[in-house]
């Protein structure tokens, strides 16, 4: 009990006191539902079974030999078999793991010790110590579970056997049952009640929960009259006492189980009394359905944000749901001629957190309409916790490093390669999270594009052709397009035609609701080619989380992610460690570069991704990269009136500016325009059978390919850079 205590404090937010007793009440059950989906993710990892082959040690004659083992949670079970395919024969051995006891050995760091309340002990070996931590905390986890379900068993069968075993059964509390009703929302008053069976069934016309509801009332009435024995208990002086903490354990388990089973019931009535509502209007054909949800003080509907509902005081815009007509498909950009372009003058920021503040109550609402696990790629968020550019340019400024990524395709050794891809890779995600507030980058329009470049000096890459004046620059440059709506597909490619690498990759995010916090998933592959080396190297983008929204919301990467390259046989492994609820650091990496040639481990890495790596190789050596004192490159990007008007910074404008003043109402009226000229073009091309017209990019299998690839220029000419 004492550590969920602890757990349920740690939730509560630091200005939960400055909230009105409605809003305080409104987080405390966001809170509630957030804590039972941790306790239910950690349900799910603790109930699935693990199986795998381990060393066992037999005697001392045959020493160690392999076995198959296997784990199920559920029954408590540990069993072993000779090999693998034997396991639809008997196990070799069992071991009820209730209260076993399972010691790491200190000898070395893949040997542990199993050993069960029956005496028999198994002394088991790993291949190496991250497997058998991995053993080694199953096998603790589901030890402690069935330890605690027995001693609660014992303790149930100790009260019964002690306190009660001259009481006789609850009297019936039949004035009680007519004086209140079930705190779910239960009408129906018992007048009878009858301890020694279950209530007759009946037949389920009126009240299809009538016999259910029966059922629960029985139930309440013993577990009032289980609190009022243990309340009648001495506090001391006796071998069981009311403050005993298995007692206090029976009393809790009690209520929370009763106020669960009450929370089903009420959803089965919601469903049911939804379902006749549906009935009789198919029936009689004379009541009008309604898209809308009535709040307190706020009226919302689905296909908008909540934030949306706010009239803009200006009133300068008209409602984006009465546009009049479709607004065509947006014109192609034609050539993008990069001399045009400007270096932005600051990098970018988002630091201000005045309007979650102020549109609390706004938060509280959505997260009400929210259920956990849901998937947020079809809801509007509110305009007030947007960034200020479009999730294409966040992709962009991810290559806040150019001069890292050129010189990857300079080394000639393919281990040296790798190397310089992983580097490259771990230090590019600091720059596009500035500031440690965590905010949502624009949903991009489909047909929505963004270009940039970079041009770097030919001295910062320390490569010096002869006959060439050193002030030569390498041009890298940047094409980002949307190319689907449903899902919601970012396609962006990079080329630096001088080094002859390119970047090709198509991403689609997708968000899920997980009560105190939200998960953002990046789908698809991004593709590096070093076309001088003939190398192709594979890997994903990690998911994000949005921690703390009630609050101040932070962003922490955690994933695992693996960086490929199919010629060389080289591999990466990248693990992006979320913070655990207790201790811990944040931001935390580690990864390490494997050669599949040999088997051999080149180097690993270890660290945090927003602040300071270690790179230790194989030799011995070390090397440290701190990512805060890398020079930033400003991406360079043509001025608002040579962009077309579906290029990002052009298309969000209004939207830009309208938040930058702090002005909310108008930034989402903005906002609800495009999304509503993007929804009714939708539509169109869903009565004419059409498809979008991407400009940049065609669809190959489930991938979106850039049509003008770096080294196929002579298969298409349809763009020109």
């Amino acid at each position: 009990m004492a550590a969920t205590e602890k757990k349920k404090l740690n939730f509560a937010p630091q200005d939960l006191s400055r909230l009105s007793e409605s809003e305080r009440l409104q987080v405390l059950a966001v809170m509630q539902r957030a804590q039972v989906f941790d306790e239910h993710e950690e349900s799910k990892t603790r109930r699935r079974p693990l199986e795998g082959q381990l060393y066992k040690y037999t005697n001392v004659m045959k020493g160690w030999q392999t076995r198959w083992f296997v784990l199920d949670p559920e029954s408590g079970m540990l069993e072993y078999y000779e090999k693998e395919e034997h396991k639809k024969q008997k196990p070799r051995g069992v071991i009820n793991l209730a209260a076993s006891i399972i010691i790491p050995s200190e000898e070395d760091s893949q040997t542990f010790q199993v050993s069960a309340t029956n005496g028999e002990i198994y002394r088991l070996r790993g291949v190496d110590a991250k497997e058998r931590q991995q053993w080694v905390d199953r096998l603790r986890s589901t030890s402690e579970y069935h330890a605690a379900n027995a001693h609660i068993s014992r303790s149930v069968d100790q009260v019964r056997s002690r306190s009660f075993l001259n009481s006789g059964p609850p009297p019936p509390p039949t004035q009680r049952s007519q004086q209140r009703s079930f705190q779910s929302g239960f009408t129906e008053n018992v007048s009878t009640f009858v301890p020694q069976r279950a209530p007759a069934a009946h037949p389920h016309m009126i009240d299809p929960f009538r016999e259910v509801k029966e059922y629960m009332q029985e139930a309440e009435d013993y577990s009032l009259d289980l609190t009022q024995k243990i309340d009648s208990l001495p506090h001391s002086g006796q071998e069981i006492t009311g403050l005993d903490k298995d007692i206090l354990l029976i009393k809790a388990t009690s209520s929370a189980t009763l106020q669960c089973l009450g929370h089903c019931l009420s959803m089965l009535q919601q469903k049911q009394e939804s379902h006749s509502y549906k009935h009789r209007s198919h029936s009689f054909g004379s009541v009008e359905t309604s898209q809308d949800i009535v709040l307190p003080s706020l009226r919302i509907n689905r296909s908008i944000s909540i934030a949306d509902s706010i009239p803009s005081p200006s009133g300068s815009f008209a409602s984006a749901s009465s546009l009049p007509h479709v607004i065509p498909e947006p014109k192609h950009d034609g050539p993008i001629n990069h001399n045009e372009e400007v270096e932005d003058e600051v990098e970018y920021k988002d630091t201000d957190l005045e309007a979650v503040e102020e549109h609390k109550s706004i938060i509280l609402h959505l997260l009400s309409q929210l259920k956990l696990g849901m998937d947020l790629t079809k809801v509007v968020l509110p305009t007030f916790i947007l960034e200020k550019r479009s999730l294409l340019e966040m992709f962009a400024d991810c290559m806040a490093h150019p001069d890292i990524f050129l010189r990857i395709a300079d080394f000639d050794d393919p281990e040296a390669r790798m190397l310089a891809v992983l580097e490259w890779y771990l230090s590019s995600f600091h720059a596009g999270r500035q500031g440690s507030v965590a905010k949502k980058p624009y949903n991009p329009i489909i047909g929505e594009t963004f270009h940039c470049s970079w041009k770097i000096p030919s001295e910062v890459l320390g490569c010096k052709t002869e006959g060439q004046s050193s002030k030569k620059e390498f041009l890298l440059i940047y094409c980002a397009e949307q190319v689907s709506h449903h899902p919601p597909v970012s396609a962006f490619y990079f080329e630096c035609p001088e080094k002859n690498v390119c970047v090709n990759a198509s991403i689609w995010t997708k968000s899920k609701f997980m009560g105190m916090s939200i998960g953002v998933v990046m789908i698809g592959k991004v593709h590096l080619k070093l076309l001088n080396h003939d190398e192709e190297y594979v890997f994903s983008l990690p998911s994000a989380y949005a921690r703390s929204i009630l609050t101040t919301p932070w962003v922490e990467l955690g994933d695992k992610v693996q960086i490929t390259c199919q010629k060389t046989n080289y591999t990466a492994a990248v693990t992006f460690h979320t913070k655990p609820f207790y201790g811990g650091k944040l931001h935390r990496l580690t990864a390490e570069v494997k050669n599949g040639n040999t088997g051999s481990i080149v180097c690993k890495v270890q660290g945090e991704w927003n602040s300071q790596f270690e790179i230790s190789y194989a030799d011995g050596e070390t090397k440290v990269v701190d990512v805060n004192k890398l020079r930033i490159w400003h991406k360079r990007v043509r001025p608002l009136e040579k962009q077309g008007e579906f290029e990002s910074r052009k298309l969000w404008q209004h939207v830009t500016n309208a938040l930058k003043l702090g002005d909310v109402n108008t930034a989402t009226e903005h906002k609800r325009f495009l999304e509503e000229r993007q929804r009714e073009g939708e539509k169109h091309r869903r009565e004419t059978n059409t498809s979008f017209p991407t400009q940049y990019f065609h669809k190959e299998e489930d991938a979106w390919v850039f049509k003008n690839m770096l080294g196929k220029r002579g298969e298409n000419h349809s763009h020109s850079s």
